[in-house]
């Protein structure tokens, strides 16, 4: 056992004199060797917003030494808030196996757990990422998964209780919202938690897509001192207009 220790001591040392032996054209080869970054966005890339959030990234990046098609590749993926297309675009960024994926939004996110639990994933416009599950502690994340966090689902309640405030008549109020992502579950739960102590009836309307946005406010405004609250969310964001 002494004698194996020995060796290995021996070995130890010389693979360290080795490495530190390396021509520095050598080491600085290693330095520069080609990254892969992974993004898989919420909206479409014509979208004036998300050109801007592009630009923000890739610049964010030049100055930490990091150049797109010199020593850093960038697949991007563009859901345009489609969740089936999301699905997809998840599948085949994770099918790349790259060092790292960016992702905004939490269909993005959650589509990206759901597809690999080893690469490391980033992610940013998330609402309460714990209570929605992506991580296990906002301190020790846990995981494969960290990022940004805008607020928590307490929020809901606050927003209910300003629009109270600007419109004291308001007795009815539809949320819009999409049920497929869940920080807009959960904000739901809390807006309809405290919607009795502000003497308010609330309407949840579930939507994927433009007409149906349309459809759920036309017929909500029939009736008088309704009031209206929009989850925030890739639905809401890409069909903003």
């Amino acid at each position: 056992m002494h004698f194996d220790r020995m060796r290995r001591r021996e070995f130890i040392t010389l693979l360290g004199g080795a490495v530190i032996a390396l021509p520095l054209a050598a080491r600085g080869q290693q330095r520069e060797r080609m990254r892969r970054i992974g993004v898989l966005e919420s909206l479409n890339e014509s979208d004036p917003q998300q050109r801007f959030l592009t630009a923000a990234f890739v610049g964010g990046l030049q100055k930490l030494g990091w150049r797109a098609g010199a020593n850093v590749m960038i697949d991007y993926r563009w859901g345009g808030g489609d969740s089936d297309r999301i699905r997809l675009y998840a599948a085949e960024l994770t099918g790349l196996q790259p060092d790292v994926i960016l992702s905004a939004g939490p269909l993005p996110l959650l589509a990206l757990k759901r597809a690999t639990r080893i690469i490391p994933i980033v992610f940013t416009n998330v609402y309460d990422p714990l209570g929605s599950g992506f991580v296990a502690s906002l301190t020790r994340p846990g995981g494969n998964i960290t990022g940004f966090t805008l607020g928590e689902f307490s929020m809901g309640g606050k927003i209910l209780e300003m629009l109270k405030e600007v419109a004291p008549q308001v007795s009815r109020v539809a949320v819009v919202l999409n049920l497929e992502q869940p920080p807009n579950v959960a904000m739901w739960h809390a807006i309809e938690a405290a919607a009795s102590s502000f003497g308010v009836r609330v309407i949840p309307a579930d939507v994927q897509g433009p007409a149906e946005i349309e459809h759920a406010i036309e017929a909500f405004a029939r009736e008088p001192n309704g009031g209206l609250i929009v989850l925030p969310g890739v639905i809401a964001v890409v069909h903003r207009n």
